[in-house]
């Protein structure tokens, strides 16, 4: 029994005439006739009671016509399913990031994203760098966002928006009233800081103040880039921070940009290339966006 089978007989069932159900279906009524035979021979028992005038049902097909409907309809489903997946219009997408990356674009991008794709489960995992590219290589996730991420061949690495650096201050630290800040003032100043073990950022934030030509006096380290606000506040001194940070309005601490050559906190896109057409899709329209933007 194929699923042509079921076709023909719940054509020829919705009609009560070969004639009516070969111009729907669009072949000959004796080819018609004959696919009902060998259905009718599967299943060892007549479907129609035919006369010269009129075709009708028998009990056994009144019943087997349920179970066809039924058949035809999960099949649809399935193949339309198949194809909303194929055309990444159904499914999941699992983003690893660290909290301070919300801070920017990304929660305007899954919500852009959301609203163009409303059937894909978006899900965030917010984690440390090193974290994030092993659940890309175990297939936890399936792109990250994050700030120098470690070189590995085994991903792609692309931009996703571009970031500077600057500096949290408390208000009313002397060098709160200058628009910029040159980062060698900044040698004298305990500093809070991302945590050095596991933020290749922070290491590279370390590396630029010894270029500038000191190295930081570090009073506390830090997972999440917004912690540090809060240390600045309770006096533990200042922070290198990204830009994003600044969105985050605390009494008594101030951000200020800092003066030539500005250190970079672009955030960079993080996926495999064998990537799905979900994530595929998700790329793309953050391409869109940063354009844009």
């Amino acid at each position: 029994m194929e699923l042509r089978h079921l076709r023909y007989f719940v054509a020829v069932a919705d009609e009560l005439s070969f004639t009516g159900a070969a111009a729907r279906l669009r072949t000959s009524q004796p080819s018609l006739s004959q696919q009902i035979r060998d259905l009718e021979q599967q299943l060892e028992t007549a479907l129609f009671s035919r006369t010269s005038r009129r075709v009708e049902l028998t009990a056994a097909g009144a019943v087997f016509l349920d179970h066809a409907r039924a058949i035809l309809a999960q099949v649809g489903h399935a193949a339309e399913q198949a194809r909303s997946v194929g055309l990444g219009r159904i499914g999941t997408l699992d983003i690893g990031m660290t909290g301070s990356v919300l801070l920017g674009p990304l929660g305007s991008l899954v919500a852009a994203f959301g609203a163009q794709f409303p059937e894909v489960v978006v899900r965030l995992h917010e984690m440390s760098p090193q974290e994030q590219q092993a659940a890309l290589h175990a297939r936890r996730t399936d792109i990250s966002f994050l700030r120098r991420p470690a070189e590995d061949p085994d991903l792609i690495e692309e931009l996703a928006w571009p970031e500077t650096v600057g500096v949290v201050l408390p208000e009313r630290h002397p060098l709160a009233a200058h628009k910029r800040i040159a980062l060698a003032s900044l040698r004298n100043e305990s500093h809070v800081f991302l945590r050095l073990e596991d933020s290749r950022f922070a290491q590279y934030l370390r590396d630029c103040c010894i270029k500038a030509g000191f190295l930081p006096r570090i009073s506390q380290q830090v997972v999440e880039a917004y912690s540090l606000t809060s240390l600045v506040a309770a006096g533990l001194g200042v922070a290198l921070a990204p830009a994003c940070i600044k969105v985050l309005s605390r009494p008594g601490v101030v951000y200020r940009a800092l003066a030539e050559p500005v250190p970079r906190a672009d955030v960079k896109m993080l996926y495999r290339p064998d990537r799905s057409i979900v994530v595929e899709r998700f790329i793309s329209l953050a391409r869109e966006l940063s354009c844009r933007a």
